[in-house]
């Protein structure tokens, strides 16, 4: 039986007397006991609406949803005991402190003298000195902390992670990765949405890729990485690239990235960089990353019409 199971997900939403948007049409995965899983697209892919239906938030249109056997529409409650959920909005209560939050929502699933593990939650996610503060008086990095603690307070064996350290600190992301990667070992299952690529990569064995609400990509980190077509050529300029190599470029400020194939490939690029008067440094060639291929999956797949 899978930790969470999508069968045939779709979601529409009315937007006018003439038409709807489809948020996701006909998702279906499965994630096993024990897997770190990312769930990676672009913004308006599906991502959040996905995580919603399996919360119990929103209500798909057709299709099932199951955590670990319970129906997340017909056994609400069970289903719901099963999942630790991290938003992506910063939503907390400020007339209590830190501890006072994390004991009530514990009240929430029934739970009741847990204060070992709340105590290892706040030692663990480096709120121990905070433990006594209002909410209030909290950083959004510290509050984040907290939004993470409250989703772990009753011991979820699925831990659902979504968009968890958007603008947040170095320290946190670390924090939070070790503690999370603990747990995993220790045999929960992790499903985490991400910007952040090299999170993605270094975390999760497998990973599916969600464009315009469908899947269009399934597979193991390691065997995506695999099927990358090329390596890739890194230098930096300045000036505007010619416009057979902006097009393929990947750029950021001064740092251009090109896919390469071979060596013939790369003296083409800086051949003809060259003669457009460009000087080129800090030239590197590296593999291809989990960015490349998340750009080269969904370069392949363009958007299609919504039905109306």
């Amino acid at each position: 039986m899978p930790a969470i199971s999508f069968q045939s997900v779709s979601k529409t939403y009315p937007v006018s007397r003439a038409g709807a948007l489809k948020a996701l049409d006909g998702v279906s995965f499965d994630i096993q006991e024990g897997e770190f899983f990312g769930l990676l697209g672009p913004n308006g892919a599906g991502k959040t609406t996905l995580i919603s239906i399996l919360a119990g938030l929103v209500r798909p249109s057709a299709g099932q949803v199951t955590v670990r056997g319970f129906d997340v529409q017909r056994d609400y409650a069970n289903a719901r005991r099963q999942l630790g959920v991290v938003p992506q909005e910063l939503v907390f209560d400020p007339f209590f402190n830190v501890r006072e939050a994390l004991r009530i929502q514990s009240g929430y699933f029934g739970v009741t003298n847990n204060g070992p593990w709340i105590d290892e939650l706040l030692e663990s996610l480096g709120l121990a000195d905070k433990a006594e503060s209002n909410m209030r008086q909290l950083s959004g990095g510290m509050k984040r902390r907290v939004l993470v603690a409250q989703a772990l307070v009753h011991k979820p064996p699925v831990i659902v992670l979504d968009e968890p350290t958007a603008g947040v600190d170095v320290e946190l992301r670390q924090t939070l990765w070790q503690f999370i990667a603990k747990l995993n070992r220790e045999g929960h299952t992790v499903l985490l949405t991400t910007h952040y690529l090299e999170e993605a990569e270094a975390l999760c064995g497998r990973i599916a890729m969600l464009k315009t609400g469908r899947v269009v990509a399934l597979e193991r980190t390691s065997v995506l990485l695999q099927a990358a077509s090329s390596n890739v050529l890194r230098f930096k300029v300045d000036g505007q690239l010619p416009s057979e190599f902006a097009e393929k470029a990947r750029v950021t400020g001064r740092i251009v990235q090109l896919p390469a194939h071979d060596a013939q490939e790369i003296e083409q690029y800086l051949a003809g960089i060259r003669q457009a008067g460009l000087r080129v440094e800090d030239v590197e060639i590296r593999k291809a990353d989990l960015e490349d291929v998340f750009l080269d999956v969904m370069s392949q797949h363009t958007q299609q019409a919504v039905p109306a």
